[in-house]
């Protein structure tokens, strides 16, 4: 007979729905981090020093919501997905290569934080359903974090 909850007292069907969820988030960040890392070493213009050092920052800060994210699902009781195959079945955004116009750069931040988002919020509605704070807590930090960037990366291009 297979046991209602798992080892963190959380129930077993909503914590599989959530780490198919939190695997198609993972998926995202690590193709947004990997376009970000291209960004900041193929980035040229006169904001070169500006936005070489911004997408530093963005890049070491996905990093560690990578680790997070896969920590989580460990932490679920399932396995987070590890390899680029598996990023690219499941994930939202596209690879993108050789852009080294600041402006078509801060579009494509924006434009991969708008599909991160809202699988965010999903993800949030689901957790808080379930009780599940350790994965709330995470998604409302995280939603916090990049509507602010949202905001500034927008008024960077004046929109």
């Amino acid at each position: 007979m297979k046991h209602e909850y798992n080892a963190i007292g959380l129930n077993n069907a909503l914590t599989e729905q959530l780490s198919v969820k939190l695997n198609v988030l993972l998926s995202h960040y690590q193709l947004f981090y990997i376009n970000t890392r291209g960004l900041h070493w193929n980035i040229k213009g006169e904001k070169f020093f500006e936005l070489h050092l911004k997408f530093e920052e963005l890049y070491n800060d996905l990093q560690l919501k990578i680790d997070e994210i896969a920590e989580r699902i460990l932490t679920l009781g399932y396995t987070p997905l590890h390899s680029y195959t598996g990023y690219l079945s499941v994930s939202g955004i596209a690879e993108q290569t050789n852009i080294s116009d600041g402006n078509a750069g801060i579009k494509s931040i924006l434009a991969a934080l708008s599909s991160i988002l809202p699988l965010q919020r999903d993800i949030l509605a689901l957790s808080a359903e379930g009780n599940d704070e350790g994965t709330n807590a995470l998604m409302s930090d995280y939603i916090r974090q990049q509507e602010k960037l949202v905001w500034m990366y927008s008024a960077y291009l004046n929109v």
